[in-house]
């Protein structure tokens, strides 16, 4: 069940649309006053405007547990960086040469979501499918921002790998953080074209966040597919959402 959309709620369309077509040159499927439908290459942006939201419980800390960001594949980091500075859009984190031999940046969307780019094939440190490594590799350099990942922090990577294999997601691979005295480890779980980039913290408390759905920022990931373990936590674009044991929250787009 590779991801196939992933939901954000919005305050402005327009400006969502704007944004996300100036500097990730997002296609638009549909847009209207409500609701908009972006194309990005391996998944779609589900845009809904909300106009009473709540306040997020969202924390930009990686020690909380649930969605941390998505995540994009760039050919061109540096000039996207500059277009976005050239914009005012607030950074979380400037670019720099990660591990796995790949340079990353992350900054904001007009809601606070949090965002970034990727340069560059990343250099397992642990393969674990060949196969989904391999297919990833093969998707190259893009040429226009594509949809690679949403991550999640997680407490128990083994829980993790077996709420997912339910939807059909194999162990692909590892990057380990060795100068990070958290503990911190990052795993990929694969299915299709794009990944759960998976966060686990063997040193460090997590904390778990309640599920939110009617504040501004990321709503879900919508998987396709036909079941979905576990109870619904409550509804969005009129459907049922689902929610792993760390609460990243889910749909399943059935056939």
């Amino acid at each position: 069940m590779a991801i196939e959309s992933v939901l954000l709620n919005v305050h402005d369309i327009e400006r969502s649309v704007q944004f996300y077509r100036r500097h990730l040159d997002a296609v638009v499927l549909d847009s209207g006053e409500n609701r908009a439908e972006l194309d990005l290459v391996t998944a779609r942006l589900l845009l809904t405007r909300i106009d009473s939201p709540a306040e997020s419980t969202w924390i930009g800390d990686d020690l909380q547990r649930g969605f941390r960001h998505v995540g994009f594949k760039v050919g061109d980091l540096d000039a996207r960086v500059a277009a976005l500075h050239e914009a005012h859009v607030p950074f979380h984190l400037e670019p720099i040469h990660a591990e796995g031999d790949v340079r990353i940046t992350f900054f904001y969307d007009p809601d606070g979501t949090l965002l970034e780019l990727v340069e560059g094939p990343l250099q397992y440190h642990e393969v674990y499918d060949r196969a989904a490594v391999d297919q990833d590799w093969a998707l190259g350099t893009p040429d226009r921002p594509r949809f690679d990942h949403v991550a999640t922090t997680v407490d128990d990577l083994d829980a993790t790998k077996a709420h997912f294999a339910e939807l059909g997601y194999v162990l692909m691979s590892g990057i380990h953080q060795p100068s990070d005295d958290r503990g911190f480890e990052i795993n990929f779980l694969r299915s299709g074209d794009s990944s759960l980039e998976v966060f686990t913290y063997g040193l460090a408390d997590k904390e778990q966040r309640a599920p939110q759905l009617d504040a501004t920022g990321f709503v879900a990931v919508e998987f396709h597919g036909t079941t979905a373990p576990g109870a619904a936590i409550g509804t969005a674009l009129g459907r049922e959402v689902y929610a792993d044991p760390d609460g990243l929250h889910y749909l399943i787009a059935k056939p």
